[in-house]
């Protein structure tokens, strides 16, 4: 049987899969075919549409105008856009819930708050060039000067900086004692002392970019710093819970899509006088690719139960690891067998096996990488038991 889903997620599930079929997915060809870029009044109406059915407030507390949704429908719905190829559902910005317990009101109004009516946009400076899976090892320094912090370093693949115009960024406040306090900061994109020092092309086509930037002598106001200093670990995983569990949605969206065109196309691709879905390898890897997609789907939407239903914080995040882990990995085998069984068509960049070929790499590698997902459910075995996680 299905996962059981309320009426009310199966609601949102359905929305989000009309907005990503009839309005999205008929614009990648055109994304594709110009590095990412469809016209203007396109993004406009894709963003628009995305704010009037609540996608930006999903998480955001009711206190604060948002829909404070459960995890398990946000997840349907991101799975949902997971159908869509060139990053088209990056139209918008998101609220999350840790944003209104971390920041002050001020700050809720002048940052938080434009993300849900989209009047701003913006973006995660966390990443360096030698702490990419592990932020604890950050260089980027914050030093406090009286009523600002001055802030130094380099931040890599800042993903859709271009579209942006503020960061949230991850430094280390050095006190004199020589400790190192984690702190996050907003900064907007035009401070003096900030500049885009590359723009480096990847193997997708996005119109959101990952550029570097370099941070010198940048002064902040201290009334900026997102909580205290010593609480930007701690954030940062709030953002990597469900980051890593948004991933893995769109994976089993994606790998959903994937099935559902390879199944299609192997009924009708007549071979030696006979469809191909008649011969068993065909049998085998669409088998497969299903069987790995239920399993995926199960894993992501208990971990997202799992929230909704309180559970410790410490094993949720296990779980967010699991999920990501295993849906990234298994998207990429499902895409594999899929770009087969379509042979040089599946190699055409006009046809969404192509894309989805190379943009679900990256799944296993950015917000935290494959290998750091296994050390973390590792540790959380040890630590816990195997009760302690999956029981």
């Amino acid at each position: 049987m299905a996962y059981p889903l309320s009426a009310s997620t199966l609601e949102w599930q359905r929305k989000s899969r009309e907005y990503t079929d009839n309005e999205l997915i008929p614009w990648e060809e055109t994304a594709e075919m110009n590095e990412g870029k469809i016209p203007a009044d396109v993004t406009a109406r894709h963003k628009a549409m995305a704010i009037a059915l609540g996608f930006t407030k999903m998480d955001a507390p009711k206190s604060h105008g948002g829909l404070q949704l459960p995890i398990l429908d946000q997840v349907v719905v991101w799975e949902q856009m997971g159908r869509v190829t060139n990053a088209l559902c990056w139209c918008m910005s998101e609220a999350h819930s840790w944003m209104f317990e971390a920041c002050t009101p001020a700050q809720i109004e002048k940052y938080i708050n434009p993300l849900m009516d989209g009047t701003r946009c913006e973006c995660y400076a966390i990443t360096e060039a030698e702490s990419g899976s592990d932020p604890s090892e950050l260089q980027t320094t914050a030093r406090r000067d009286g009523d600002s912090y001055v802030i130094n370093g380099e931040k890599w693949f800042v993903t859709s900086a271009n579209k942006a115009d503020f960061f949230i960024l991850q430094a280390v406040v050095v006190d004199d004692s020589g400790s190192r306090n984690h702190a996050l900061f907003f900064i907007d994109i035009d401070t003096p002392g900030v500049e885009m020092t590359a723009n480096p092309l990847f193997g997708h086509t996005f119109a959101s970019h990952h550029p570097t930037y370099q941070f010198t002598e940048v002064r902040v106001p201290a009334a900026n710093r997102i909580g205290s200093e010593g609480d930007g670990m701690g954030f940062t995983k709030s953002w990597f819970r469900r980051e890593r569990l948004m991933i893995a949605a769109r994976c089993c969206g994606a790998a959903a899509r994937l099935i559902e065109r390879a199944s299609e196309f192997a009924q009708n691709r007549i071979v030696s006088g006979q469809p191909i879905s008649e011969y068993q390898m065909i049998q085998a890897m669409l088998a497969d690719s299903m069987t790995e997609l239920w399993a995926a789907r199960l894993m992501t939407y208990e971990a997202a139960a799992l929230q909704d239903r309180g559970a410790d914080l410490a094993v949720v995040h296990a779980h967010c690891s699991m999920a990501k882990l295993y849906a990234s990995e298994m998207a990429n085998r499902v895409v594999d067998r899929a770009v087969q069984i379509f042979g040089g068509r599946g190699y055409m960049r006009s046809h969404p096996a192509e894309r989805f070929f190379r943009e679900l790499r990256v799944d296993r590698i950015w917000e935290g990488t494959s290998e750091i997902q296994r050390l973390i459910i590792a540790r959380s075995l040890f630590k816990r038991g195997l009760d302690g996680i999956i029981n």
